[in-house]
């Protein structure tokens, strides 16, 4: 069970991890030698739901351990939740022997490198699935396994301006905005989940096989912007940068009130602008043609926006806010992290909370999502210290303690103090 006391600063509630919880994915290991965000995301996810996920770490630890603030590595923190960590250096002989037997014990295999790369460790597809017929192997790159970018390098931000994401973000008279987060990682991250999901029920057929899943950054984030090849190849127009405004619906942006603070608001549907209208007192412009449908309004929303604007201008954030809940109207306060942290909804359904860190007092972590009725999931350990699991997994696997020293002595496994032996400790 979890501590629940009384919300500290902050707003948010204490809990304790829950390390007897067990999820719907309970049982299923996940091999991960992913690096940075999206291969983290997508094992996150899954251990979140139960599953063994053993990070398999250089001895200078994942990438994202270095990616710190206030000397903090809290990425790492959250995104290696419910992780055991092995260090291995994958250059070393005797490393692709170790790595296959774990293979041979997992479920999913994840990694990040660039196309190429497994094979010449001698761990391609093939190797792995010699080691183990029924593994499900996600490949995380930035263009995919084919194709004539295969060797590029991948970063997010390189796939986020060739996407099409940045060329319709920001406004019509500036540059291209840039996501302000990881967003192909996170998109990439999350459909990874899926995918390996679908591939694991086929594995788990009486007549079913591993396969392997080709990952792109690219490929998710370019699938979630839309019909746009559709629409240019019906009106050959290119689609402009809206702001805040959107091409579809209006009105739709965020407005600046009296006391300089924002709100976001969408009239997406016939009903929703009509109440708009009405709670902003424009009954005239429900009833003018330029309005009255969705077609018009786009046509006319400059003319909208001021009006919208103008009454939003005589009022305070939290006035704007209860004018337009009273009149049934979608809106919200435009919030900071701050403003986040102490919100009432977000505290009451612990959407973040606070969790016991040995290097902090506490840690604000966002939680399981989604949630599940029945099997829910949890989080059962911290982030764990570069090779913590290390002697522990390899027990697992028949190797004793003199294989142990042998394998650390050749540089091709580490831990930390918590993985040493008695009488290795200080």
């Amino acid at each position: 069970m979890t501590d629940q006391g009384s919300p500290p600063a902050g707003g948010l509630h204490r809990r304790a991890y829950q390390p007897d919880a067990v999820g719907p994915l309970s049982g299923v290991r996940v091999l991960d030698l992913s690096r940075l965000f999206a291969g983290n995301v997508l094992t996150q996810m899954l251990g979140d739901f139960g599953a063994e996920i053993v990070k398999v770490e250089p001895p200078a630890g994942d990438t994202l351990r270095a990616w710190k603030t206030a000397d903090v590595s809290t990425h790492w923190k959250i995104y290696a939740r419910n992780k055991k960590s092995m260090c291995v250096d994958t250059r070393k002989p005797g490393a692709r022997d170790l790595l296959l037997k774990l293979a041979a014990t997992s479920a999913l295999f994840v990694e990040s490198f660039r196309p190429g790369v497994l094979e010449k460790m001698g761990l391609g597809p093939e190797a792995l699935l010699a080691a183990n017929p029924k593994l499900v192997i996600v490949r995380i790159s930035g263009w995919g396994q084919d194709g004539p970018y295969r060797q590029r390098p991948g970063f997010g931000t390189v796939v986020e301006g060739m996407s099409g994401f940045a060329a319709i973000n920001g406004f019509a008279d500036r540059e291209p905005v840039l996501p302000p987060m990881y967003l192909a990682d996170g998109v990439a991250g999350v459909y990874g989940v899926s995918a390996a999901l679908m591939a694991l029920r086929e594995a788990e057929k009486p007549d079913g096989t591993g396969q392997v899943i080709d990952l792109p950054l690219y490929d998710p984030l370019f699938a979630l912007l839309g019909p746009q090849a559709a629409n240019y190849r019906l009106t050959g127009a290119l689609r402009e940068r809206t702001g805040s405004r959107s091409s579809n619906s209006a009105p739709r942006n965020v407005y600046r009130c009296r006391d300089g603070k924002y709100v976001s608001l969408s009239g997406s549907t016939q009903k929703m602008a009509m109440r708009i209208l009405r709670a902003i007192g424009r009954e005239d412009m429900v009833e003018n043609p330029r309005f009255a449908t969705n077609a018009e309004r786009l046509q006319h929303v400059e003319e909208l926006d001021a009006a919208i604007g103008e009454f939003f201008a005589r009022h305070d954030q939290d006035e704007i806010v209860r004018l337009m809940e009273q009149a049934e109207v979608t809106v919200g306060p435009i919030y900071d992290i701050a403003q986040i942290m102490e919100d009432p909804h977000v505290v009451e359904r612990e959407i973040l909370a606070d969790y016991p860190d040995p290097e902090l007092d506490a840690l604000p972590m966002h939680a399981v999502v989604p949630r599940l009725s029945r099997t829910p999931g949890s989080i059962r350990t911290p982030a764990p210290d570069v090779g913590q699991h290390s002697r522990a997994l390899l027990a697992e696997l028949g190797v004793d303690e003199t294989e142990y020293r042998r394998l650390a002595a050749e540089g091709v496994i580490g831990g930390g103090a918590a993985d040493a032996a008695p009488e290795d400790a200080a």
